[in-house]
């Protein structure tokens, strides 16, 4: 039989334990870029490579009315996943996580989509990682701070650990791809189906 003071070392470490796990709960929670209510019946979840031009076009077509209608009236919670298919999407994401301010994060993920043709060409990445520094200096950015957060291991690795828990999760094949609640959404990237596969689950 297990003594008192066992059963209470016992009982600490299952503590420990189980409030390690809110903490990597939380802490995966802070990391995820996000917009509207928490509140919102619903969430759409976006699991994305910033060099894909899929991903750039359902941004484009999409997010903005998404956001006009159902995001800044509390309906919908919108989330970017980070999926990066290259090492391009990937320093391309550690720059937007460079920028504390919520709404700043998702302008620049806007404009990364949308001068997609121009930083997320050739094969140097060292050009790449300098076309990536300009559109990063244009909200509020310093190199030093951007050269910071390209060279961070640890961010680095927080990406892709997100990237393989969403494939295990998801069983993502190809991206965007795109979740409304618990239902994946596999119509054309026009903000009209889109908005009739929302408004079912409203």
């Amino acid at each position: 039989m297990l003594t008192k003071q066992k059963m209470i070392k016992k009982s600490l470490i299952y503590l420990l334990v189980f409030f390690s796990i809110l903490v990597d709960v939380n802490s995966d929670e802070k990391k995820t870029l996000k917009i509207g209510s928490e509140d919102a019946k619903i969430t759409v979840k976006t699991f994305s490579s910033l060099t894909c031009p899929h991903c750039a076009n359902f941004h484009d077509k999409i997010f903005k009315e998404l956001k006009a209608e159902f995001i800044d009236s509390g309906k919908v919670k919108f989330e970017h996943h980070s999926f990066p298919l290259d090492l391009a999407a990937l320093n391309a994401e550690k720059i937007i996580r460079a920028i504390s301010n919520n709404e700043k994060r998702f302008q620049l993920l806007g404009e990364l989509y949308k001068k997609q043709n121009q930083w997320a060409v050739g094969s140097d990445i060292n050009k790449i990682n300098e076309s990536l520094k300009e559109i990063g200096l244009n909200f509020g950015l310093n190199a030093d701070k951007i050269d910071l957060f390209l060279k961070d291991e640890k961010i680095q690795d927080q990406i892709l650990e997100e990237r393989i828990n969403a494939q295990k999760k998801y069983k993502i094949s190809s991206t965007p791809t795109i979740y409304v609640n618990k239902k994946k959404y596999e119509g054309k990237h026009k903000y009209k189906d889109f908005k009739k596969f929302l408004e079912k689950n409203l």
